[in-house]
């Protein structure tokens, strides 16, 4: 079975330090990931090659069922083969209520002519309505997003990446500044998520990747340290000596 994303032998170097150093990882369909590392350890640079905001020095990077390079995609090409990336800052437009900006995510999927011609349908607003659900937001439809709270934009962010049905998300730092409630509701958001998509997470908050409860990658210097589960991976020497001794 061929892995839904393939990372193979990328190196990457930024004024002569190497940020990623023949990296290689598969991540399945319908799989939840955890990564894991130091500051400096690659995990941005690594959700930049994939999403084709970094180009590699080396290596090859493909997705999807037909194992399609991204590395000949432009950001947009990418976004719409079926990667979303969610950024550890939430971007929601604070002035538009959570209808309208899941409206808009729903909008942008829709090539350039016809969001000229584009009229809100009522498959348009179910559609929204079920979003809102899913992220766990239906009862702030009406609501402006500049009223929701730290996390509640999290959600919708992740709503907003949903509307362009993504087979794989990536997430940066869902756990930050979030109330224990919030990262209650977050975690079993990613694992719901995980059950139709590919979803991979990258975390410092060690209570909340054990919540997810799945295989997790520790990158060191821009390659794998060590992959498993995180009581397989805290018990490394190494992962303790470069991670989880420091602080």
């Amino acid at each position: 079975m061929t892995a839904l994303l393939e990372v193979s032998g990328v190196s990457v170097s930024f004024d002569g330090f190497r940020a990623i150093n023949n990296l290689s990882f598969n991540i399945e369909a319908g799989e939840l990931r955890a990564i894991i590392g130091p500051n400096g350890a690659g995990k941005t640079t690594f959700m930049d090659i994939v999403t084709g905001k970094t180009r590699p020095d080396s290596g090859s990077v493909t997705f999807g069922d037909r194992s399609i390079s991204l590395l000949s995609l432009s950001e947009a090409e990418i976004a719409r083969a079926g990667i979303g990336r969610k950024f550890q800052r939430p971007t929601v437009f604070e002035d538009q209520t959570v209808a309208e900006n899941l409206t808009m995510a729903l909008k942008a999927q829709r090539a350039p002519w016809r969001v000229l011609f584009w009229r809100e349908a009522q498959g348009d607003r179910d559609r929204v309505q079920a979003l809102a659900t899913e992220v766990g937001l239906k009862d702030a439809l009406p609501r402006k997003s500049g009223e929701l709270s730290h996390g509640q934009k999290q959600w919708l962010e992740i709503g907003m990446l949903l509307a362009q049905e993504p087979q794989l998300l990536l997430v940066d730092e869902p756990a930050a500044g979030m109330t224990l409630a919030e990262r209650e509701h977050t975690t079993k958001l990613l694992v719901d998520l995980a059950r139709t998509r590919a979803v991979v997470v990258v975390e410092h908050d060690m209570d909340f990747v054990r919540r997810l409860n799945c295989k997790v990658t520790v990158l060191h210097e821009g390659a794998v340290l060590a992959e498993g589960s995180l009581d397989h991976v805290t018990q490394n020497a190494q992962v303790v000596e470069v991670y989880l001794g420091r602080g």
